[in-house]
């Protein structure tokens, strides 16, 4: 599992996930919240499966 995510798009989807998951416990507090944890897991581990089958690397310094 090779990293195909940007240091940029890593931080974009850490706070986007945890924007997201936070809407379990304040707002509308709606287990929809929980799909913020996509976001979060990518950006966690800086790899992405849509990027890897769509050929997609946004990670500057990991390309081949």
């Amino acid at each position: 599992m090779k990293m195909n995510v940007g240091r940029l798009d890593r931080g974009i989807r850490i706070l986007l996930g945890l924007a997201i998951l936070s809407l379990v416990f304040v707002g509308p507090k709606s287990l929809w919240g929980l799909i913020g944890l996509l976001p979060l897991i990518t950006g966690l581990l800086g790899w992405c499966p849509p990027y890897h089958l769509l050929g997609i690397n946004t990670c500057g310094e990991c390309k081949q």
